[in-house]
């Protein structure tokens, strides 16, 4: 497979051309039929163009020559997006593994994993998913879906790797709108907390590499979540909420209570002297806080989301200068005595580039501009999205690695 499917211009380096054809042909081979394959290829160019829309119509439209062969291509397209079977799984992987390899060799090595959710805004009510709900991706509640993302990080970089839409209690439930969705009967209700815990487990067992464990406090706080990070071999540094409660331990690593506090409680009797000033990125954005850190273990929550563990695990508390929240709660169980707090916090904070992330996706590759009502169709367009992510992030690092003379770029033209 090449990339000539579609009449498109791009301005490509002719070397980032002839990799992009490569990274099609590669990942491609995931693909089981060959009009998936150039489907695949026609769908890539038209997240990677720079059209403002991005759904199937305009791409099919830039990618055709006439209107009998945008509609032959549109109908190709649908058909490639909204039901054509094939594996998410095994494309997201050859794609995440291609960005991986690259990031290697400019020596970004991958060492955390990141959970986290974003919204897809939506108008309607009949796409698979779609409810009233809260979303981070605008601080609020608004009629959306919702994708749970995992992604892998280096140092500078993160490439995500899985996706999944979250489908509420009402949507499982409802045979006609399962109908209508085309959603499969395999699917059943799953929490946002067991969708990542999947991703997890799916990504362990597929070798990707990586060994510590990030995410806010809508999945650090659920004891479940942090035992399958410790089942899957990972440290974890997880944000939790102000109610988690826990076990003070002095220096001996035994309880100093009968009874365990909330880790607000604690934050609140500490003292300024208690609390560290931490530079957690430097350079000409140096970024710095001021954190507190108590060894303890977590206890139980009426909630019995996962049996207790006794691990013993870092509380850090981040101390806010300003705005209506006074502190920030995290547990982890990297390891103190090895590795210095700067690093920890360090390690922590790389969570904060992920909304960077969505934000490049959705603005610059369409990841939200699905605009079908069919569950297969969100998971393939997401699908081709992340695989035009993964390229860009591996030419990202390529680009910034000394290569000597500047290499001279030209228009490349994208013909049938």
């Amino acid at each position: 497979m090449c990339v000539q499917h579609a009449r498109m211009e791009y301005a490509f380096d002719v070397a980032a051309a002839a990799r992009l054809a490569q990274f099609m042909e590669r990942v491609g081979k995931a693909l089981p039929r060959p009009e998936q394959r150039a489907s695949f290829a026609t769908y890539m160019l038209g997240l990677l163009s720079d059209a403002e829309r991005k759904s199937v119509e305009p791409i099919a439209a830039r990618a055709a020559a006439d209107p009998v062969e945008t509609q032959r291509m549109h109908d190709r397209l649908l058909h490639f997006a909204r039901e054509s079977p094939w594996s998410d799984r095994r494309v997201r992987r050859e794609a995440a593994t291609y960005a991986i390899e690259a990031m290697k060799q400019r020596r970004e090595l991958v060492t955390t994993w990141i959970v986290d959710d974003t919204g897809f805004v939506k108008q309607g009510r009949h796409s698979p998913g779609v409810q009233s709900q809260y979303t981070g991706s605008i601080g609020g509640v608004a009629n959306c879906q919702i994708g749970v993302s995992l992604c892998v990080a280096t140092r500078t970089q993160q490439v995500p790797v899985d996706f999944a839409l979250y489908l509420p209690k009402e949507w499982a439930d409802d045979p006609m709108r399962r109908k209508r969705a085309r959603i499969p009967e395999s699917i059943a209700f799953k929490t946002k907390i067991d969708l990542a815990i999947d991703m997890i487990r799916d990504a362990r067992k597929d070798g990707l590499p990586g060994h510590v464990l990030l995410a806010d406090a809508a999945y650090g706080d659920a004891a479940s979540f942090r035992n399958a990070a410790r089942d899957c071999g990972f440290d974890y540094a997880v944000g939790v909420r102000p109610q988690c409660p826990v076990w003070l331990l002095d220096d001996g690593a035994r309880r100093m209570s009968e009874e365990p506090a909330q880790v607000q409680t604690i934050a609140k009797a500490l003292q300024p002297i208690h609390f560290r000033r931490i530079a957690w990125r430097d350079g000409n954005k140096k970024l710095v806080g001021h954190f507190a850190f108590r060894r303890v273990i977590a206890a139980a929550k009426t909630e019995a989301l996962g049996p207790l563990r006794s691990d013993p695990q870092w509380l850090i508390i981040e101390r806010m200068n300003s705005g209506e929240v006074p502190f920030k709660f995290f547990l982890t169980t990297l390891p103190g005595s090895t590795m210095s707090r700067k690093e920890v916090v360090r390690i922590l904070k790389e969570r904060v580039k992920t909304e960077q992330m969505y934000e490049e996706l959705k603005g610059e590759l369409g990841l939200d501009h699905f605009e079908g009502r069919s569950f297969t169709g969100w998971h393939h367009h997401v699908s081709v999205a992340m695989c035009c992510y993964a390229f860009i992030v591996a030419e990202r690092v390529r680009a910034f690695f000394p290569s000597g003379q500047a290499r001279q770029r030209r228009s490349i033209k994208v013909a049938a």
